[in-house]
């Protein structure tokens, strides 16, 4: 068994006290700490004590990757760590996810890479996303998309003309769905601030207020997310301590943080 040292992750909406609490380090810690990534992200590798110094586990990896990985997950995946084992430790609501399936992260990647892009990649590597979040203390989360017939229900119960065309598609069922999610993420941007206003000004009656509250609550963190205008079409609810949520593709994730 070999002790790691894991890099930790400083994004915005990071805790002050979670990981550090977590590793018994002071608290508060000097700045947000997000994510405390485990793995050989080649991004955020762990590191190995080697010789008196400490070694990329990726590099390792690289150097002997049946002697890590062991035969049966070199077989399957070939010479890397086919996972990342990452502690997440919210204080704001995350952005929204959207990650490939298999197919569509390498071809977007060779794309990408036969096009010359080496920075504002969509696609920084070959390799699909599905993710599984087990939670440690309770959370809140956005998963799956609700039935769109409610969701068209809601949207109405907004009581705002600009958003006809999307309580419209939504009627549909699941055929309009692409539509409606399509159009709400491309809002023309000169218009997105008074949309926002409009809905978390809204007062629907009293079985949609939890639909404004949430809406509310999207337009505020992070600001001026576009995923917070397609949060009323997803799921809402809460995971409890050993509970756990699967988001395979075509899912649209949002960790709301502690709840």
């Amino acid at each position: 068994m070999e002790l790691l040292t894991c890099p930790i992750r400083d994004y915005a909406w990071g805790s002050r006290s979670v990981i550090a609490e977590l590793q018994g380090r002071p608290v508060p810690s000097d700045g947000p700490e997000a994510e405390l990534w485990m793995g050989a992200h080649p991004g955020a590798p762990s590191l190995v004590q080697r010789d008196g110094g400490e070694v990329s586990l990726a590099e390792l990896i690289d150097a002997a990757p049946q002697d890590w990985l062991g035969p049966e997950v070199f077989a399957r995946f070939g010479p890397r760590l086919p996972y990342l084992l990452k502690v997440l430790a919210a204080r704001t609501s995350l952005s929204l996810q959207a990650h490939p399936d298999a197919e569509q992260a390498r071809a977007g990647f060779l794309a990408e890479t036969a096009a010359g892009l080496t920075e504002e990649r969509n696609y920084a590597d070959p390799h699909h996303k599905p993710e599984l979040l087990v939670a440690i203390s309770r959370f809140e989360a956005l998963c799956g998309f609700q039935d769109p017939l409610r969701s068209a229900e809601v949207f109405e119960a907004l009581g705002i003309a600009e958003l006809d065309p999307i309580v419209a598609a939504l009627r549909t069922g699941v055929s309009g769905l692409r539509s409606a999610v399509q159009t709400l993420l491309t809002w023309p941007e000169e218009e997105r601030a008074d949309l926002v206003a409009a809905a978390t000004a809204a007062d629907p009656p009293p079985e949609y207020a939890s639909a404004v509250e949430l809406m509310r609550r999207l337009a505020a963190e992070p600001p001026n997310d576009p995923g917070g205008r397609v949060g009323l079409l997803l799921n809402h609810g809460g995971v409890e301590p050993g509970e756990g949520i699967g988001w395979p593709r075509g899912h649209l994730p949002r960790n709301l943080g502690a709840g």
